[in-house]
């Protein structure tokens, strides 16, 4: 629950791993679009290009031809040997999760970051090797709490918005829901190069899960409306929108910007607005469906109010399961360079 590229209702790189060319800030938020690229990209980011779209493309074929066993294994000892290299992703990571975990000390971060980059890792690997699953394993890898609501939610005909954090992997929910009747709908950039962007698009398709560019066609939030209109699946990744047109929340009791987007849509459409948090116990990945975001009339702060309560559902979810939220970039205005946050608080 998803995305191809990036959803664009967040940015932690997931499509562009461990890198600091993956901000989103100034693209599209919750179904908020911004202007596309322009221009031919110089010689030097056309290498980059190219070469990201090697790699990609070899962790496509190798990872689905290794044994099962074989490709998570290596998979999680590049994790291991990313964790001990400290990089800047690792070091945020842990610096978030002292937001989560307050109490922990320093060893215990450590292990909590370690965990976390095995989660995220892993993350990788179901991606690659996500197409050669068919419906009936998907559906038996996946393990779901509150479903019913979910289902309820659907049967009504107003469509559903489900918001999710970075956590476990929402491309797997996503198929999970496709194979179970809901088809997703969703936003995501245009990453570099454009056939990168192409075969995630393709990949998501095949899951069930339709992808619309944030850029370069038509306006994401109208589509997106218009799905929830027919009684469709929204998926929206929302933990992160460090942008002026974010929503500001309160978030481990600090503040912090989620995108307007899911809230927005809700409101517009009367869709149901369902929080979603995901983590993985042992082989199976488990989906929660908690409670329905209640909504107050249509206004500013009824988009407020209904983005903090997503929040404090996210809140709850990565309390219990830190170690599987993928958060590697900054999140939490305190920590954002003083130039900017003091441009952030003139806008509030």
């Amino acid at each position: 629950m998803i995305a191809a590229g990036r959803p664009a209702a967040e940015d932690s790189g997931r499509d562009r791993p461990l890198t600091d060319s993956h901000r989103a800030d100034s693209r599209t938020t919750g179904g908020r679009t911004a202007d596309a690229p322009t221009g031919r990209p110089s010689l030097p980011l056309r290498l980059k290009y190219a070469a990201s779209y090697r790699a990609y493309a070899a962790g496509w074929k190798v990872l689905r031809l290794l044994p099962a066993p074989a490709a998570y294994g290596l998979l999680r000892l590049g994790a291991d040997l990313v964790w001990r290299r400290r990089p800047k992703g690792v070091r945020r990571l842990e610096r978030n999760l002292a937001r989560v975990r307050p109490d922990a000390t320093p060893e215990e971060l450590r292990r909590l970051s370690r965990a976390g980059m095995r989660s995220y890792f892993r993350y990788w690997c179901e991606a690659f090797r996500l197409p050669d699953l068919g419906p009936d394993h998907i559906r038996g890898a996946v393990v779901t709490h509150g479903e019913d609501a979910f289902w309820e939610a659907m049967r009504s005909g107003n469509g559903v918005v489900a918001p999710l954090p970075h956590m476990g992997n929402w491309d797997f929910a996503g198929a999970w829901a496709a194979a179970n009747g809901a088809p997703v709908t969703t936003v995501a950039e245009r990453v570099r190069p454009e056939r990168l962007y192409d075969r995630f698009v393709a990949y998501r398709a095949a899951l069930g899960i339709q992808v619309l560019a944030a850029t370069g066609g038509p306006d994401p939030m109208g589509v997106l409306a218009e799905r929830l209109r027919e009684g469709g699946l929204v998926c929206l990744v929302a933990d992160r929108d460090l942008s002026a047109r974010g929503v500001e929340v309160e978030f481990f009791g600090e503040r912090t910007r989620m995108p307007a987007g899911p809230a927005a849509l809700a409101l517009r459409t009367g869709a149901t607005l369902l929080p979603v948090t995901l983590w993985y116990d042992g082989p199976t990945m488990h989906v929660r469906f908690h409670p329905a975001v209640a909504k107050p009339p249509g206004s500013r702060q009824a988009i407020r109010d209904l983005t903090q309560q997503v929040a404090d559902a996210f809140a709850a979810g990565i309390a219990e399961h830190p170690q599987d939220w993928h958060m590697l970039q900054r999140l939490w205005i305190a920590d954002l360079e003083p130039a900017r946050r003091a441009d952030l608080d003139r806008r509030r």
